[in-house]
This record gives C-alpha cells, sequence and structure tokens, in this order.
C-alpha cells in the first residue's frame, strides 16, 4: 500500500494567497497569528498524519474492532497513536484556550482535520465526533456542565458521541421512540436504543460522553417534542451510568472505526442531564450536526486526496506498451479529473471554515450544504476512479485502492443523506429568504469574474468564457428553484434538488480554480516565486482550464434536469 504525503503546499498556498495571510490576522483574537507558525503547526500535523496514523491504516482495516462481554476493543497501535493524537493537543485545535484548547480558527483546524482524515479516516471519526459534542455543550449547555465536562473533551482524555438515529427511525428524527424521565432533582433517565452510533464503545478514552436525543413523556409529538441529554459512561462518582454496547456492526468500509448498537436504561435508567430547554433538543443537536457535516465534507477532501495520491505514483510505476501508463491520454484525464477536483474541494471547505471564522452566517449557511454534499459525492468518483487507474490490481485489497472506495461510500450517507442535503439547500438556504444568500454568494463573484475576463493568456481566457456562460446557467436554475418555491411544489423542489446542488457545487468549484489560476498566474508574472515553484504554480492553471474544460460543462445537462426533470421523478413508480 503506498505511504501517505499531507499536500502541505496545497494548504499553504489557500491560507497565503485564496485566504489570504492579511485575513487570517483579522481575525478575532487571531491578530497575532502569523504564517510562519501556521507552518510549523502544519508540518508537526503532518509528521502525525504520515508517522502515527498513516501506517495503521491497512492494517486497521484488515483487524477491525473485537467485542466481548460488552467491551470493545480497537486494533493493534490504535491506542497508542490516540495517546499521541491526544497528549499532542491535536484534539483542541480550534477550541478556547479558556478550555485547555489552542485558540486557532477553524481555517487552520479543517487543514489538520484533513490530513488526519487522509491519514486513516477510521481513527478521525473519534475526535470528529468529539469536536461535534464539544460545540453543542459550548453553545447550549450550562456553566456548570462547560466547566465540568469541556476541559476533558477539549484535552481528548473524554470522547464524545451523536446519539439520533434508532431502528426504527432512520433520518426521521420525528419518529424517535427513547424516552426520558424526570428524576425530581434535575437530572433525567433515559430508555431507549440507537444505532450506529459511532465509537459509542472502546477503550481509546477514560469516559464516553454520550448526546442523546429522547422524548420526554409531556413532550408534544414530533421534532418539536424531543430533548438533548447528555449521558456519560461513567458517572461522577466513577460508577458505570446504565449504558451498554449490545453489538458492533459489520461495514463495508471504516472497518477500524467501532460503529455500535446502544442501549440505555436495561437496568434502572441511564442517568441524564438535560442540554439547554425541554422539548428544544433539536434546534440544539443541529449544532453539532452542522459542525459534523462539514467535517465530513472534509473527510471527502481527504479520501479523495489518498485515492489520488495512490492512483497517481501507481500509474507513474506501471509500465504498459513500453511506457509509464501515466502518459496514456485517458490515465492522465483520469488524474486531472481527481486532482482538480480535490483541490476544488479543499478550498470549498476552507472557504467554509473562514466562514465560521469571520461569523458569516449567511455564507456558512449556504455552503454546509453543498461542502457536505459536492465533497463527498466527489470523493466516491475520485476513489472509483483510482481503483480504474489501479485497473484489475485496483480490484484487489492488497493496492489499498479498494479501501478508499469502500471508505469513501459512507460520506454521502453520514450526518443526513446528500438527498437531505440538497433539500436543505433549496428549501432553507434558497427558497427561506427568497434566494438573498445565493445572490449575495453569485454578486461576491464578479471580482473574479472581471479580472479572469481582463486577462491575457489561452488558459484564463478560456476559464472566463466559461465561467461567464456557467453563471448564466446558475441564475437560470436558480429562478426554477425559487419559483417552486415560491408555488410552494415541494414535489418539485425534492426531483431537482440534488442536481441543483451538483450544479452548485460545480460552479463554486470552478470560481474557486478560476481564483487560483489568476493567483498563480500573477506570482509568475511578477517573479514571487519563493514560496511556491512555477511548476507548482502552472499547475494551479492547468488544473483550473482542466475543471473549466472537463468538468464545469456538466451543468448544462444539470441545467436541463432542473428545468425538465421533475415530471419524470414524481410519476408514481410501478411496484
Amino acid at each position: 500500500m503506498p505511504t501517505y504525503s499531507a499536500p502541505l503546499q496545497e494548504m499553504l498556498f489557500i491560507l497565503r494567497h485564496v485566504i489570504g495571510a492579511e485575513k487570517l490576522q483579522s481575525l478575532p483574537g487571531q491578530e497575532a497569528l502569523d504564517l510562519g507558525t501556521v507552518e510549523e503547526i502544519l508540518n508537526a500535523g503532518a509528521e502525525l498524519a504520515e508517522g502515527v496514523l498513516a501506517p495503521l491504516n491497512e492494517s486497521g482495516d484488515k483487524q477491525g474492532c473485537r467485542m466481548k462481554d460488552g467491551a470493545v476493543t480497537t486494533a493493534d497501535g490504535w491506542k497508542q497513536a490516540y495517546d499521541s493524537f491526544r497528549n499532542n493537543g491535536w484534539n483542541g485545535v480550534p477550541f478556547p484556550m479558556d478550555f485547555g484548547g489552542m485558540g486557532l480558527p477553524w481555517i487552520v483546524a479543517f487543514p489538520l482535520n484533513e490530513m488526519v482524515q487522509s491519514a486513516n479516516m477510521s481513527f478521525g471519526l473519534c475526535p470528529l465526533l468529539t469536536q461535534g459534542a464539544i460545540e453543542a455543550i459550548m453553545h447550549h449547555g450550562t456553566d456548570a456542565q462547560k466547566e465540568f465536562y469541556l476541559p476533558k473533551l477539549v484535552s481528548g482524555q473524554w470522547t464524545g458521541t451523536m446519539n439520533l438515529t434508532e431502528p426504527q427511525a432512520g433520518s426521521d428524527l420525528a419518529a424517535v421512540r427513547t424516552r426520558a424521565e424526570r428524576n425530581g432533582d434535575g437530572t433525567y433517565k433515559i430508555f431507549g436504543s440507537k444505532i450506529f452510533i459511532t465509537y459509542g464503545e472502546h477503550d481509546l478514552s477514560d469516559n464516553i460522553i454520550h448526546l442523546v436525543l429522547a422524548r420526554l413523556p409531556d413532550g408534544p409529538e414530533g421534532v418539536k417534542g424531543i430533548s438533548l441529554f447528555i449521558v456519560p459512561k461513567f458517572l461522577e462518582d466513577g460508577s458505570r451510568n446504565d449504558v451498554a454496547c449490545t453489538g458492533l456492526e459489520h461495514k463495508l468500509g471504516i472497518h477500524a472505526s467501532p460503529t455500535c448498537s446502544m442501549s440505555f436504561g436495561d437496568k434502572e435508567g441511564a442517568r441524564a442531564y438535560l442540554v439547554g430547554q425541554e422539548h428544544e433538543g433539536i434546534k440544539y443537536m443541529f449544532t453539532m450536526m452542522n459542525n459534523a457535516r462539514l467535517s465530513v465534507g472534509v473527510q471527502g477532501v481527504a479520501i479523495a486526496e489518498r485515492a489520488a495520491q495512490a492512483a497517481k505514483a501507481y500509474a507513474a510505476a506501471r509500465i504498459q506498451g513500453g511506457k509509464s501508463i501515466i502518459e496514456h491520454a485517458d490515465v492522465k484525464r483520469m488524474i486531472l479529473t481527481m486532482e482538480s477536483q480535490v483541490q476544488a474541494g479543499r478550498m470549498m471547505a476552507c472557504q467554509a471554515a473562514y466562514a465560521i471564522d469571520s461569523s458569516d452566517k449567511t455564507l456558512v449557511d449556504l455552503l454546509t450544504p453543498v461542502v457536505k454534499g459536492w465533497c463527498t459525492d466527489r470523493s466516491v468518483d475520485v476513489a472509483s476512479l483510482g481503483v480504474q487507474i489501479h485497473g484489475g490490481m485496483g480490484f484487489i485489497e492488497e493496492t489499498g485502492a479498494a479501501q478508499y472506495y469502500r471508505d469513501a461510500r459512507i460520506l454521502p450517507i453520514y450526518e443526513g443523506t446528500n438527498g437531505i442535503q440538497a433539500m436543505d439547500l433549496v428549501s432553507r438556504k434558497i427558497v427561506r429568504d427568497d434566494g438573498a444568500g445565493i445572490t449575495r454568494w453569485i454578486e461576491d463573484q464578479k471580482i473574479t469574474l472581471q479580472e479572469l475576463e481582463s486577462s491575457t493568456g489561452n488558459d484564463l481566457s478560456a476559464i472566463s468564457a466559461q465561467l461567464h456562460e456557467a453563471f448564466g446557467t446558475l441564475r437560470g436554475a436558480t429562478g426554477v428553484v425559487l419559483n417552486a418555491g415560491r408555488n410552494k411544489d415541494q414535489e418539485t423542489l425534492g426531483a431537482i434538488a440534488h442536481p441543483y446542488l451538483t450544479l452548485l457545487g460545480h460552479v463554486m468549484a470552478a470560481t474557486l480554480m478560476g481564483r487560483a489560476a489568476l493567483i498563480a498566474r500573477n506570482l509568475i508574472r511578477d517573479g514571487q516565486t519563493e514560496n511556491f515553484s512555477p511548476d507548482f504554480l502552472n499547475d494551479k492553471i492547468r488544473h483550473a482550464r482542466f475543471f473549466a474544460d472537463h468538468i464545469l460543462p456538466q451543468i448544462l445537462g444539470l441545467a436541463h434536469t432542473v428545468r425538465s426533470g421533475a415530471e419524470t421523478v414524481n410519476a408514481p413508480l410501478s411496484v
């Protein structure tokens, strides 16, 4: 299996030029943050990813987790790797120093998270869920809850989970049956079962803090009657809570990540602590969910990067017809397809991170379903191309290409399927504000479009022409969505939501690629190549041109589907 090499140059190019060093220092509390410090942090993160986590990826996939008498043992080397991760403070990168974190912005945390997920996605799922639990308690917990739980969660001494799904209730949270009872002393008891709980039981941390959705007896029907509770594995006095893992799932991929069935209250009831107000649990859970959705988008970029690296290395080494297959036109096409989509997804995720840091809620809301949906759909496409480039060897486990494909396949399902992301995009982020958010984003891209239009050179001119046509296509497709929303035509919105998300994602990606090409051209023109070589910068231009010529034109077909595809989808299916 090929080694992993962290794409530090790509990340630093985004931070230094696409986002901009001056913008990093303009963030609240980050006045002293300089790119030299950031580069040191990223280099240290790369050492962890390359030297500690990546070597465990294949062995963890083969060995998986083991369960005996309700206790789950992770794969060999996992505990030592987690101790290294925790002891060096990596769990607390984006969280306040008041709780033991590093206090760094998300725009620094996302590249670090990507390296962890690329190196070993099964491992990276544990801190990803803990990160979401921290966000929920930090935003909605009481002062006492923050003081008690956050220092240990931020340090990684304790880990966190999200307990939503039940056997009869997948994405339909209104069907949640797990029940809560008041104890009379301000605490609660929880009774019920949850499934698909990532790292619901394991041997890495001293305690596991479950965030659980449950319904009080007097709660109204539907999602408005659900509350959110903290349910620790171990209580304050060290005693074991009435929480148990009843099984491990046998999965297509992410074998080394324990996906657990959990039981609460088999005996006297699991002791629980309310987060926020009763019956407001869905609102609080979405703080955790939206954080996780962006993080899963980063996972999509990460696994696609790993698959692309492996495919390119194999293609360079594989001789066929007297030459390396990387010289064959179709193989070059596939590699450029993989790399250009990875680069675009990384910039899109970093744009979302910067929007979080700068408190641009409108942009965060718009980008969240696109980052989650577009980046994870592309991760499956990229990993599939990785198998294709390996040829028959891609279908053999020893090359690693099959594992990347298997691991990537969960991502369009996790944290709300991509169909749900698409409906969230069209219904909540486009229709609800009558297109104000998407209109603002389109307006914000005018500078990039104008600079491309005034540029000389065949590549930038070609990118400019494709982008100008693409924005016209996007406006037309958005008009169809808004018209369906104004007519309250939910059936049409449901039928066209996913093609619209893909269309918007392609346009966002192409715009970011065009911006990167402009920056690269300007650096070459001005002789500013001390940080990035001319070869690296010329590759930026080539990948942007490739995206404009090979991927962006797909939006014409997607736009046709948005305009005309609802009727055939909404006709009844024969059973």
